[in-house]
């Protein structure tokens, strides 16, 4: 008889294991089954018990036995998890399965560049590099343009800023997360997606509907994060160029140096620049903005893997510099006079963070992370003669804990965090200055019955000094009825404070007047957002002439209890009032996979939006939002020889139907628009010629149809005029993009 004992911290249950007998064994990858190779680290536990112990260096365990124990379940990262049953002491020796041989979900190409998982709980796949590299992905705004899920557009006729939409409602209502930090949000809503550089980017994970607790509040319509190259597993050296007929032209580099065993730092530096004036529909305005950007990050990953600690450091600073307008507007003679009409949009932006986890190294199912964060966002600009600018500051911290409830079928997430903002707001001569703070508590429970059945379900609670103490309830239900299709369900609230200006910058370059419907609440006189997000979903697998498919279903319901309209019904105007009736946003999409021939694989969606909101005047569909769009995405690549070489063939299609535009029937007639816009199609396409492991370059172009809008800036002879308004667009402002680059690594 031999004691053994295995304690950990553990916030609700501890773990004590009494003295009992000891099972040996040997835990081996079936891959090299001749060479008896042992893998170190994997977890063995008895199942519906928190007893368990990990795999030595040589691939070994003991773990204390006693006769009632029969089922023991053997798990390691990247392999199938495995349940043994048990009769007797002798030495057990098990081969485990990798991964890639699980019934997996994987949709394009065998290198999984997008993957949906059978058996994660929640609506959530991920978008890895690979797939980014598949159009010009200059920044995060356009690292969905291959991806059916994401509605990529123009927010104006001016700036040439791209704005995503999921479920049919607009980038405020996603949180969006960099490293589960929340990143875009605030300040940065407008111009926050064209701040992270594509090359930046390792992988995307998207969730629809509900998001987590555990990253706060104010998800409505979903969850995307971002996450980040690492210094450790990062190219050495990295370079990308790139550059556009349009006069774009960027440049990103990438440095990482490991300075120990368990440090490595990296240093990111990204530059972009259009300096040439474009007037393709000779409307005297500029097609694109002149811009500027300089983008520096630097991190640090530290990693002890033994010990169970890891952490990172980042520091970035962002200048980015925009001016646009008429074509002869000289910001150092016409600004703030009507001899020409012109913008300019200056944002410096400071932030750093990090993270700090630690894993039990005898209880692998533990851990804890400490996550901080701090920005500095100043955007100062003006719009023909409006002023905006904005200031906003901010702070938040997240302290975190894993384990588990019993076994490791039952899990748990808790936690707290605080965060504060401070905004400084001038809009012409008024002053909108606010504070915010809050500090929540969170808990989610998760259970798998390791089958055919999983629930996830978190409840937090936010003490907020201007929203208040309210409660935000979210859950996530799999059910797998038979091989290879999975049904999932999930319901959860929201809630947000909306920054309408920030929001809704496009509105500056307009003649249009600001009506606020002033209620006495807490932000601009208006009450918070609240919402409700309903969805359900069904993943089906499939094999289909030797070739394997899967098809999606996707339903989800976006219910506001209280919302912020922005009524632009009135085309010398535009209102803020809150919600006194309903706002529902319904998203239906049907997406098909399937692998055509070896390395040849298509994606194809449909999806319908039917999106309604009690206006002032009644209830009308959402404004420039088309209810039908059809997506199709076919690539294919040659088989990579041994040094790399191949080829990469891509082309997207969109056809997006006919949208509702905001009444201007109070116009003057030359300056009036139809009720709706006809439907068009886009058609993007990119050819990659890899030359080695180390050398590849890329040609494509983007609106290969030519798709440009009529009369982008209605009143462009005279922009101070009562009928200017550069912020009904509908579709493509600048037409046929043709882009060339070049990537060249060093591992």
């Amino acid at each position: 008889m031999k004691k053994n004992i295995l304690s950990g911290l553990m916030l609700l249950f501890p773990i004590i294991i009494l003295s009992q007998n000891n099972l040996k064994g040997m835990i081996m990858d079936r891959e090299n089954p001749k060479n008896n190779i042992g893998i170190a680290g994997a977890t063995v536990n008895w199942l519906n018990t928190n007893i368990g112990a990990i795999t030595n260096e040589k691939g070994w365990f003991t773990i204390p036995y006693k006769k009632e124990y029969k089922k023991l379940v053997v798990s390691y990262i990247g392999y199938k998890t495995d349940t043994i049953t048990v009769l007797d002491l002798i030495p057990i020796h098990h081969y485990i399965t990798p991964e890639s041989n699980l019934a997996e979900i994987t949709i394009k190409s065998k290198r999984d560049a997008v993957q949906k998982s059978l058996f994660a709980t929640a609506n959530t796949f991920t978008v890895n590099n690979d797939e980014l590299l598949k159009a010009a992905c200059c920044n995060l705004a356009e690292s969905f343009e291959t991806n059916p899920s994401i509605d990529v557009s123009f927010s104006d006729a001016l700036t040439g800023t791209k704005q995503i939409q999921m479920l049919g409602l607009k980038s405020p209502y996603l949180q969006i997360m960099q490293e589960n930090l929340p990143s875009i949000r605030g300040a940065a809503q407008a111009f926050g997606l064209t701040f992270t550089p594509g090359t930046w980017v390792e992988s995307i994970q998207i969730t629809k509907g509900a998001g987590s607790v555990v990253n706060g509040y104010e998800s409505i319509s979903g969850q995307i994060n971002a996450e980040l190259v690492k210094p450790f597993s990062d190219n050495a050296f990295f370079l990308n160029a790139y550059s556009s007929l349009n006069g774009r032209l960027e440049l990103n580099t990438h440095f990482n140096k490991r300075v120990s065993e368990k440090w490595q730092t990296g240093l990111y530096i990204h530059g972009n620049y259009r300096g040439e004036k474009f007037d393709k529909n000779n409307d005297n305005f500029l097609d694109a903005p002149l811009s500027n950007q300089i983008n520096v990050m630097n991190r640090w990953q530290y990693t002890d893997a033994q010990n169970g600690w890891v952490s990172f450091l980042n520091v970035r600073y962002l200048n980015d510099e925009k001016q646009t307008g008429e074509l002869n507007f000289n910001p150092e003679t016409d600004k703030a006079t009507t001899n020409a009409w012109g913008s300019e949009i200056d944002t410096k932006r400071f932030e750093t963070s990090a993270k700090i986890g630690y894993v039990f190294p005898e209880l692998p199912f533990q851990s804890f992370g400490l996550q901080l964060a701090y920005s500095n966002h100043q955007q100062d600009s003006y719009f023909g003669l409006n002023i905006y600018d904005i200031k906003q500051e901010s702070l938040y911290s997240n302290l975190l804990f894993n384990s588990i409830i019993g076994d490791t079928r039952s899990k748990f997430k808790t936690g707290i965090n605080f965060t504060y903002d401070n905004f400084e707001e001038l809009v012409n001569t008024t002053n909108y200055n606010r504070k915010e703070n809050s500090i929540g508590a969170f808990f989610e429970y998760a259970f798998d019955n390791l089958d055919n059945f999983s629930v996830t379900a978190g409840i937090r609670v936010d003490a907020h000094n201007l929203l208040g103490t309210f409660i935000t309830p979210r859950v996530h239900l799999r059910y797998v009825p038979w091989e290879k299709g999975v049904f999932r369900a999930s319901a959860g609230r929201g809630k947000r404070s909306a920054n309408i200006f920030a929001e809704n910058q496009q509105l500056f370059a307009s003649s249009r007047q600001i009506n606020i419907d002033d209620i006495g609440g807490n932000f601009y006189g208006l009450n918070a957002e609240t919402a409700w997000n309903f969805g359900v979903s069904y993943l089906q697998k499939f094999n289909l002439l030797d070739n394997k498919g899967d098809i999606t279903f996707d339903f989800y319901r976006t219910d506001f209890s209280n919302k912020v309209v922005v009524d632009w019904e009135n085309p010398q105007a535009i209102s803020f009032y809150n919600l006194t009736g309903k706002s529902i946003a319904d998203s239906f999409q049907v997406e098909v996979n399937y692998e055509l021939a070896k390395n040849l694989n298509l994606r194809t969606a449909y999806k319908y939006f039917d999106i309604s909101t009690d206006y002032k005047n009644g209830n009308l569909q959402k404004p420039l939002q088309p209810k039908d769009r059809f997506f199709a995405n076919l690539s294919y690549e040659t088989v990579a020889k041994e040094n790399g070489n191949q080829w990469k063939f891509d082309i997207t299609y969109n056809a997006i139907g006919k949208q509702r535009l905001p009444n201007t029937a109070n116009n003057p007639i030359q300056y009036r628009l139809p009720e709706y816009a006809d439907n068009y199609s886009l058609l993007n396409s990119q050819i990659t010629k890899v030359f080695s492991n180390k050398f590849e370059v890329y040609f494509g172009g983007e609106n290969l149809t030519n798709v440009q809008q009529e009369n982008p800036v209605l009143g462009n002879d005279n922009p101070f005029g009562p009928n200017f308004d550069t912020t009904i667009v509908y579709s493509p402002i600048f037409g046929r993009t043709i882009y060339a680059g070049l990537r060249f690594k060093i591992k």
